[in-house]
């Protein structure tokens, strides 16, 4: 299967549906009339975001990187039915357009056959991909809040504490 290309997309965003503790992660890419969605891992998009800040901050140099405003913090675009789940993600720069380039593949590249790899690949400027990193940033930050103590997710009934000993906090 070809992939499905965004060079640049209208928009490109990470996004959850469900509530913390049980959301759900996806990657939305809209333009030219079509909506692209695929379901990843919150840390697929925690690890995404910080190297994207890190290629820009290696290569970007000189151009143009921080985002105008707050950035999109609209909601994912409705309704949300993922193409594919994430297994590998990939990124680069592209030193002769000086974009970003972000594919997400279904599968390891390097061990399927021709034709059956699912791929959505979205080509940023240096500034929308920040403002894509620093969106990441925000829906990680906005999950359930850490124990103090052992810095694991606190659900709403406390959750039972390594450091405390097994007591529940």
């Amino acid at each position: 299967m070809p992939a499905t290309v965004f060079d640049p997309p209208e928009r490109f965003v990470a996004g959850t549906v469900g509530p913390p503790g049980g959301r759900t992660f996806f990657l939305q890419a809209t333009g030219d009339g079509r909506v692209v969605s695929v379901s990843l891992e919150k840390v697929q998009v925690s690890v995404l975001a910080d190297r994207v800040n890190d290629l820009l901050d290696a290569h970007a140099e000189g151009t143009a990187t921080e985002p105008l405003g707050d950035g999109d913090t609209d909601p994912l675009t409705v309704p949300i039915e993922d193409e594919f789940r994430v297994d590998t993600l990939s990124l680069a720069w592209d030193p002769d357009r000086l974009v970003l380039v972000i594919e997400c593949h279904d599968q390891d590249p390097e061990e399927v056959e021709e034709g059956t790899l699912q791929t959505l690949r979205v080509v940023l400027p240096p500034e929308s991909a920040r403002a894509f990193a620093r969106r990441c940033g925000k829906v990680i930050a906005a999950g359930r809040p850490a124990c103090p103590f052992c810095g694991q997710p606190l659900d709403p009934t406390g959750h039972i504490c390594p450091r405390a000993n097994g007591y529940r906090r």
